[in-house]
């Protein structure tokens, strides 16, 4: 791979990486793969010599465990609180629709969609609020947990690309 050709595949991996940042905030965008692209770019880039195959193992395996727990940490919110499926996808939709108002789109979007899958599917207004607050809580530890992993992706990326 030429120097030119080298340093392009680099900046693609950061964007990349960028991408999957903001990918654990939107749920548009498939952070922690997105990052791990960004991740196999980069080390290709140097020709596998700085991060080699078993740091990229490990954080496949990362990826793997960020989407595993995301699921399951919505799956728990709204289980706990007898959530029915439209309030999930109610809270996927609010939350995609809270892309368009900002910050505060994205913390009620969630709840709001949730709240109102749940009065379509069952018509009740006490159930359909805590299967909002359940579902919006699994959403946000899920992010939370998103977050935390993919934080430590770039680090354990960074220590293996320095040593």
């Amino acid at each position: 791979m030429t120097p030119e050709s080298a340093s392009f595949v680099r900046l693609l991996g950061a964007l990349l990486v960028l991408g999957g940042l903001v990918g654990t905030v939107l749920p548009a965008l498939p952070g922690a793969p997105l990052a791990f692209a960004g991740f196999v770019l980069a080390a290709w880039a140097d020709g596998f010599e700085r991060v080699g195959w078993f740091t990229l193992t490990i954080l496949a395996l990362l990826t793997v465990v960020s989407m595993v727990l995301d699921f399951l940490a919505t799956r728990h919110g709204a289980k706990r609180t007898g959530a029915s499926t439209l309030a999930v996808i109610g809270a996927t939709v609010g939350t995609l629709v809270g892309l368009f108002f900002s910050i505060p789109g994205l913390i009620l979007g969630p709840f709001v969609g949730a709240f109102v899958g749940e009065y379509i599917a069952r018509r009740n207004w006490r159930q359909a609020g805590k299967a909002g607050l359940g579902t919006w809580l699994g959403l946000v530890i899920g992010t939370a947990v998103k977050i935390a992993v993919i934080f430590a992706m770039i680090g354990i990326f960074l220590l293996s690309y320095a040593l």
